[in-house]
């Protein structure tokens, strides 16, 4: 499983995974985002706290509500409300957190720019950004890293790590230090670095030998569907298109449902309910239906991302290769509280074209690979082009 300080959400991955399906409409989309006016926002959240189970979301607002009264906080009192439901995905922000969180859908990010993955159970840094605190204190791809604040990660999930690398169990902003243990060979060293607000176009196109097109897309945050359709058009005539979802944590599915627009002609992506009413996402027409494709995946890839594999795979578009993905297909709708605060509370669940289910299964790549994941649909893609 791979992981980034880009899209980790506040203090654990289930909140961040609650908020990366927000697609119950294109109002509540634009109030995650923050593209919605101001007067409009109140209504974009109402309106998804009537779609949610009434109670449900009553009873996580009667708890608030409680709290505030009682002189406690009405967050805790929400999340322990939440967490009696069952509801696996649902969470509490509070306001200052639901607001991080849009403005990480815009791309912005707390933390030092490193990317990383668990291998072996060891973490070992996969990609540094340039012009970030790592990079400028020296880290390299293929580093090992040992410690944060001198809390061990050999055998944590990515998450948790990235999580601490952000500063999100303490509330840590932009300016604060974070001291890393780290090993390259037989060389073991300690370096402090401090966080910073950082930004990261979502979404990386390079050329392979071969006449192959590689689109990384890391999240789906804002405009990054539109980026996709951009570079299948750029692409050179004829080659074919690695599509890299690998580590790719969700986030906003109407940009998910846009990028499936670049490899179909229009038809369906998904089904989902919403307290038994039963809706879809379609994807508009005039996409590219005959370059040969290739969709990496692997236990990093989530929510919206699935999404988009499935879609591809049910409907014969695209070879999947990688590992089996996360398994996040749960909806959650967002709900204002009393305080100000945020819940997001499961209200249904998502299917492929084919009506398959992917909470809790994930998405199964038509051809298992690892480390040659990249090589192999390379093969791939020129067997499908002869």
């Amino acid at each position: 499983m791979s992981g980034r300080d880009l899209f980790c959400q506040p203090r654990r991955i289930r909140r961040g995974a609650a908020l990366t399906l927000v697609f119950a409409s294109v109002l509540v989309a634009g109030a995650a985002t923050g593209s919605l006016p101001e007067a409009d926002r109140k209504t974009a959240t109402d309106g998804a706290r009537s779609a949610a189970p009434a109670s449900h979301h009553a009873d996580v607002a009667r708890a608030a509500e409680e709290a505030i009264a009682d002189g406690t906080s009405p967050v805790e009192a929400a999340q322990r409300a939440v967490s009696r439901s069952g509801d696996r995905w649902g969470a509490v922000y509070s306001p200052g957190e639901y607001e991080e969180f849009e403005e990480t859908l815009d791309g912005q990010y707390t933390g030092v720019g490193l990317w990383a993955r668990q291998r072996d159970g060891r973490i070992e840094v996969t990609e540094v950004g340039r012009g970030t605190p790592a990079a400028e204190a020296g880290i390299r791809p293929g580093d090992r890293l040992r410690s944060v604040d001198g809390e061990k990660v050999d055998g944590r999930p990515v998450t948790e790590v990235v999580s601490l690398l952000r500063g999100d169990p303490t509330g840590e902003a932009p300016g604060t230090s974070v001291r890393l243990g780290l090993e390259r060979g037989t060389r073991v060293w300690t370096e402090t670095l401090r966080r910073a607000r950082l930004s990261r176009d979502s979404v990386t196109v390079r050329e392979l030998s071969g006449r192959v097109t590689l689109i990384k897309v890391a999240a789906f945050t804002k405009g990054s569907g539109d980026q996709v359709r951009d570079a299948v058009r750029r692409s050179p005539a004829g080659a074919g298109i690695v599509l890299d979802l690998r580590g790719n944590s969700g986030g906003l599915v109407a940009e998910a449902v846009t990028a499936a627009s670049a490899f179909l002609d229009g038809g369906l992506v998904a089904t989902y309910d919403v307290e038994g009413e039963q809706r879809a996402l379609h994807a508009e027409s005039g996409g590219d239906t005959t370059r040969p494709l290739v969709a990496l995946v692997d236990g990093g890839t989530m929510s919206a991302a699935e999404l988009l594999t499935g879609a591809l795979q049910d409907r014969a578009r695209a070879v999947v290769v990688g590992s089996r993905t996360f398994g996040k297909g749960s909806v959650q709708m967002p709900a204002r509280l009393p305080d100000g605060s945020v819940a997001e509370l499961t209200v249904g669940h998502y299917r492929t074209p084919a009506g398959r289910g992917v909470d809790g299964r994930g998405i199964t790549p038509d051809l298992e690979a690892d480390e040659q994941a990249l090589r192999r649909a390379e093969t791939i893609l020129t067997g499908l082009g002869r």
